[in-house]
């Protein structure tokens, strides 16, 4: 089954940012690690669910309200993905001391908060 979004979006979105309010300062979560800490939606398979979370994911940190740290949210390979606002993001997390390798990498060992500290050492679901 295809999912272009989720089936109760707005709750779905509010999962995604109360999740990602949690995310210390200084500390950075993936798109994939925040589906993973998420159930999957009523309706959803294990399967759909794996392959359109970190998605849904990226749709709401796009939507999400002032008060959600979006910043702290970031692609599987430790980057920023590319869009408007990533250079404001960079600035963002460098001023709450993360940093960045010279392929502008962030160390998900060390940044890394809740299960996205261990995805650069096993492989992702996603």
């Amino acid at each position: 089954m295809q999912f272009t979004s989720p089936p109760n979006q707005e709750a779905y979105y509010n999962q995604v940012w109360s999740l990602v309010r949690q995310i210390p300062k200084g500390k950075v979560a993936t798109y994939g690690g925040i589906a993973k800490m998420l159930p999957p939606p009523k309706g959803v398979e294990i399967e759909s669910y794996r392959a359109f979370g970190p998605r849904w994911v990226g749709a709401a940190m796009a939507n999400c309200p002032e008060d959600v740290p979006w910043q702290r949210v970031i692609n599987a390979k430790g980057e920023i993905s590319q869009r408007p606002g990533a250079s404001k993001q960079t600035e963002l997390l460098l001023e709450e001391g993360v940093v960045f390798n010279g392929k502008g990498q962030i160390d998900l060992i060390k940044y890394g908060w809740g299960n996205t500290a261990h995805t650069s050492k096993q492989p992702s679901l996603f």
